[in-house]
């Protein structure tokens, strides 16, 4: 697909006039990521902006004993990697793309100048910057007020309201995480969260068939948040 094309489905980018996006157009460089591949380390520099065109790509947090807290997946048309263009410091997690990954990346000084010159990017900048503060909260009161069958049934609600499809109180969306990388998003252990699927799913509440996850009642499974 062109970029031109590209530039019209990223919601960062919708608002912009023709003349911007041409401009912002020769700035782009087109990245490919393979699964597992790693985008950047925590702590190293920060000048690059990247916009998800197809593909997932986890923010995770390591730890020197090799677990990791996986803080965001992001998907098509989200952009990340802002933070440390805007604030000069190193990147704050690592980026390792789930799946095969294509990506737009923008260097800080045209990030920087494009912002100066959208007042509509400017805003959804800031506004990503507010949600993500938010959602950090939530996970922070999640993780002193849930229990793990809670905190499951909140991701999983989570999950369809940002990716899946909802009808007639049933759900599904795509599972790209492993048990492991999901436990990890809940501040809970791989085989906690195993218990809590097979729970569900002997409820009758969930199916998983070939990566995609089934929500057979989602009033039931919103109930179990507390």
């Amino acid at each position: 697909m062109a970029v031109e094309c590209l530039l019209n489905d990223i919601p960062l980018l919708q608002a912009l006039p023709p003349e911007e996006k041409e401009r912002l157009r020769r700035s782009l460089k087109h990245l490919s990521l393979r699964k597992g591949d790693v985008l950047f380390r925590k702590d190293s520099e920060g000048n690059t902006l990247y916009i998800i065109i197809s593909g997932k790509i986890k923010i995770v947090l390591p730890s020197t004993l090799g677990e990791e807290v996986v803080l965001a997946v992001f998907s098509d048309g989200d952009f990340f990697g802002e933070m440390s263009l805007l604030d000069g410091m190193p990147r704050s997690a690592d980026a390792v793309a789930l799946e095969k990954t294509e990506l737009l990346s923008l260097e800080g000084s045209d990030f920087i100048t494009f912002l100066q010159h959208s007042q509509g990017a400017l805003k959804a900048v800031l506004r990503s910057l507010s949600l993500r503060l938010r959602k950090t909260d939530d996970l922070l009161e999640d993780t002193c007020f849930l229990n793990v069958s809670g905190r499951l049934a909140k991701k999983l609600v989570q999950m369809v309201e940002e990716r899946g499809a909802l009808e007639n109180n049933q759900a599904s969306f795509e599972l790209s995480l492993t048990q492991s990388e999901l436990a990890n998003m809940i501040s809970a252990s791989r085989e906690s969260v195993n218990k809590e699927l097979r729970t569900l799913r002997e409820k009758g509440l969930i199916s998983v068939e070939k990566g995609l996850l089934k929500i057979h009642n989602m009033e039931r499974l919103k109930r179990r948040i507390k």
